[in-house]
């Protein structure tokens, strides 16, 4: 899945820690552990989160462009 990957990529980028990102996100940092290792998706409002938490657009995440 290429949102995992990705999510994963720009949290390291940023420097946050999983943690940081989930209180950024509004979730627990157990999601964001299952999120980058593909065991599940983020729902869309989380996608929504995500984007603004890693300043990034939600197509980026989800792998519809490379920007």
């Amino acid at each position: 899945m290429i949102i995992a990957q990705r999510i994963k990529e720009l949290r390291l980028e940023k420097r946050y820690t999983q943690k940081v990102l989930a209180e950024l996100v509004y979730c627990d940092q157990s999601m964001i552990a299952r999120w980058e290792k593909e065991e599940c998706e983020p729902t869309a409002s989380a996608i929504v989160n995500l984007s603004s938490a890693l300043d990034c657009s939600c197509d980026y995440l989800l792998g519809k462009s490379d920007e």
